[in-house]
């Protein structure tokens, strides 16, 4: 026999339709939403941001591979890269509890090569430096990382050389199946990694196929971040691999181990907090 009185019950009731309210709402806050930041005369940034449901632990900008033209229309759908492994894993980065931003190539680079011969231009830098702004408006008490996988690597450790915290660079950098040998191009392994001063993390998969990024490198890569503050290499094995090895779906992008690499990442940013 339920011995609360009528009124009681009704209170609690009312309490919990409440509470589930407030979960909503909260929900709803987190959705993804487009974002478009003028950067150069003439010339805006979009991407993709995702909030967190709570207070934000940090801040990612997740910088695809490949030549990096998503062409993310304004409901935030990809007309390519939807299947990357930063871009398919986004949603996994905030539910981490980090401020996520997906980067699209520029406006004036919306159509081929789209970033293609451009990931190593001051124009790149002034677009990415100007969403890291955006981002410490918004989140001013977290840091902000660049993380970037395949092709994003070289956008990522560009910028990350190339403009210092006190520059507006970032706070930390994140390096998943980096470009290792670029005959075309510069390739992380030849950029001035020793002059960082931020952490720095490097995931690569043991079984990564691709050419341009051969894990037997790792050792040279990881001797060049000997003097920085912090860094580690999270190699990674298992998964499965299908079609290209350069591609999303091979070993080179984590293929069925997403969870496990993201789950990594997220702890050790948290963790080297700067």
């Amino acid at each position: 026999m339920n011995t609360f009185p009528l009124s009681r019950r009704l209170w609690l009731l009312l309490g919990t339709v409440a509470a589930l309210a407030g979960q909503a709402v909260l929900a709803q806050s987190a959705a993804p939403r487009v974002v478009d930041i003028p950067t150069r005369p003439g010339v805006t940034q979009r991407f993709v941001y995702i909030a967190p449901s709570g207070p934000p632990k940090a801040a990612v900008i997740l910088m695809a591979g490949g030549h990096g033209g998503l062409q993310i229309n304004e409901a935030g759908g990809f007309g390519w890269g939807g299947g990357n492994f930063l871009v398919r894993t986004r949603q996994q980065f905030a539910d981490a509890g980090f401020a996520v931003a997906v980067v699209d190539a520029p406006s004036d680079k919306q159509s081929p090569p789209y970033l293609g011969g451009n990931r190593q231009k001051p124009e790149h830098r002034t677009d990415i430096l100007a969403v890291i702004a955006w981002l410490r408006q918004q989140q001013s008490t977290v840091p902000v990382w660049l993380v970037g996988t395949s092709r994003g690597t070289q956008s990522a450790a560009y910028i990350a050389t190339e403009a210092t915290q006190a520059q507006g660079g970032p706070d930390g950098l994140v390096l998943t199946s980096s470009i290792l040998s670029d005959p075309g191009g510069r390739a992380v392994l030849k950029m001035p990694l020793e002059t960082l001063i931020i952490p720095v993390l490097v995931v690569h998969h043991e079984s990564d196929g691709c050419k341009a990024c051969p894990f037997s490198e790792i050792p040279a890569l990881m001797d060049k971040l000997a003097k920085t503050p912090k860094a580690e290499l999270v190699s990674v094995s298992g998964g499965q691999s299908r079609g290209d090895p350069c591609e999303a779906m091979a070993y080179h992008g984590f293929n069925g181990i997403e969870a496990d690499v993201v789950g990594k990442i997220s702890r050790w940013v948290i963790a080297a907090r700067p």
